[in-house]
């Protein structure tokens, strides 16, 4: 049943926007079979903004159904050429309402306007441009064998693929699982967060204005145990890619394996090591440890929670990273100086606000912070732990807010034993003006992104993913059409029967 109820939600500038709320299922706004609507809540001020459908497994079903009929009989018979024009066309769209999207990405997940303009849009933006541009260059090999042989491999699509993304990076991670998706030749079918649904479903209106095809893009909004757990036990996805916490990545590779041992992409948690040498610049590796902590309230998979400081520089870089930690502009997003908004749920805030008494009670230092900020939103102060060690659990757990805990090193090889002591292996980041060092280190560092001098910076042309309990696969640049088209082997023989 085709969904009527297209949303007017008011901004705190006064401006109204429209989304509309229904399921995105063969390019129309439907409601769900059951009727079902959730709540999506403001964190700046702990307000209801709207209701959205809710997505069960019988409409997984229905989507996924779309999902296939649409492979077969259209987008498998649409040219790499035509698949790369629709997909900038997209981007276009996107940049032509860049300020409504950073608007509705800001009042749903509560990050600074102007940091998701200039940061998550800009970047989305970005991925598909690059993505379209590999749409009609995706290539096999040809291989020499025996003089009357003609062998060559070509990469197909899956069909239709399942995405899961997460609430931190909403229209961030849409981009980076739509634009190869899509650019590889297969259909998707995409579950957003319960807690941010609303920019995914912007951007789903823009995909039907675009020219997509009916049921090439499926946009679902629902809840992990039902929605989501449909998508990693269906018969019918030879193929599924997830961005979110370990134990849901560990559920979804058990489902998959118990299902149709469909192929799974994992992007999962971390508990990234930012270590900072004596003859670092401590002035800029205090701005770029800030960054790596505290940019979107710190909930970021790739967070520098764990500060490393070699102990001759220790009490310097303290001094200066909690004088401008002192300094950041917590509160509405909407206001130009703010740098860090809200949690982006009352449960987020409360798992975060646990971590921080777990910490004090097991014998860290709270320098300052761990309280909250103001009387209305999920906001917390940034905060600094400091006198920790490996075993406590603000230095092992992924908090996945601003929550900093630093300490001390002395040598190479300590800081590295160190920076090993969890089970993750996301990313990493070392400041040295020894460029052999850092080379040396960042070779021994078990971590899929290593950041030399900077920290937390993204490109969608460079592999991305973890080591460990981080996850499986990568996304970004061209490893991410090997993680959307499967390899076939063709072997021609040109000559008789030989035996």
């Amino acid at each position: 049943m085709s969904s009527n109820n297209e949303q007017s939600i008011t901004l705190p500038t006064g401006k109204t926007i429209k989304v509309n709320t229904g399921l995105f299922i063969n390019n129309e706004f439907v409601d769900s079979i059951d009727g079902k609507r959730f709540e999506t809540i403001n964190p700046a001020t702990e307000k209801v903004i709207t209701t959205v459908a809710e997505a069960l497994s019988n409409d997984v079903d229905k989507a996924i159904d779309v999902a296939t009929e649409t492979y077969v009989k259209v987008w498998s018979k649409v040219s790499g050429y035509d698949r790369g024009r629709l997909i900038n066309k997209l981007a276009d769209l996107m940049e032509r309402d860049i300020d409504e999207l950073a608007a509705i990405e800001s009042l749903d997940n509560g990050k600074p306007f102007l940091l998701t303009k200039a940061v998550d849009i800009q970047l989305s933006i970005k991925t598909y441009r690059y993505y379209a541009g590999f749409a009609d260059k995706i290539n096999g090999e040809l291989f020499q064998t025996e003089s009357d042989k003609f062998d060559f491999t070509q990469r197909e699509p899956y069909g239709v693929i399942g995405a899961i993304i997460p609430w931190n990076f909403p229209i961030m991670m849409q981009a980076m699982k739509l634009a190869p998706i899509l650019a590889c030749g297969n259909t998707v079918v995409l579950k957003t967060s319960e807690f941010t649904p609303l920019s995914a479903l912007k951007v789903a209106a823009l995909i039907k204005e675009a020219g997509f095809p009916k049921g090439v893009v499926n946009i679902l909004s629902g809840y992990g145990p039902t929605a989501g757990a449909a998508m990693a036990s269906h018969m019918k996805l030879r193929k599924i890619t997830f961005t979110g916490s370990v134990p849901v990545g560990k559920s979804i590779l058990k489902a998959s394996a118990e299902s149709n041992l469909k192929k799974v992409t994992l992007e999962l948690g971390g508990k990234s090591p930012n270590i900072i040498f004596a003859d670092s610049d401590i002035d800029e590796a205090v701005k770029w440890a800030h960054m790596g902590i505290y940019f979107s309230s710190g909930q970021v998979c790739v967070a520098g929670s764990r500060i490393y400081v070699q102990d001759s520089v220790y009490d310097e870089f303290l001094e200066k990273f909690k004088k401008r930690t002192e300094g950041t502009k917590v509160g509405d997003p909407f206001k130009e100086d703010t740098f860090q908004g809200p949690q982006v749920s009352q449960i987020q805030y409360d798992k975060i606000m646990s971590f921080i008494e777990a910490g004090k009670k097991e014998g860290a230092t709270l320098l300052i912070g761990g309280e909250r900020e103001g009387e209305e939103g999920y906001y917390i102060k940034p905060t600094i732990f400091t006198d920790t060690n490996e075993k406590m659990s603000i230095m092992q757990e992924e908090i996945f807010g601003p929550v900093a805990a630093i300490s001390k090193f002395s040598t190479v090889e300590e800081v590295i034993e160190k920076a090993h002591l969890t089970r993750y292996g996301l990313a990493a980041a070392v400041f040295t003006k020894d460029i052999t060092r850092a080379l040396k280190i960042s070779k021994e560092l078990n971590a899929g992104t290593v950041w030399v001098n900077c920290y937390g910076l993204y490109e969608p042309n460079v592999p991305f993913g973890g080591y460990r309990e981080s996850g499986i696969g990568r996304e970004g640049g061209e490893s991410s059409l090997n993680e959307y088209t499967q390899v076939k082997s063709v072997q021609v023989h040109l000559g008789k029967f030989m035996f």
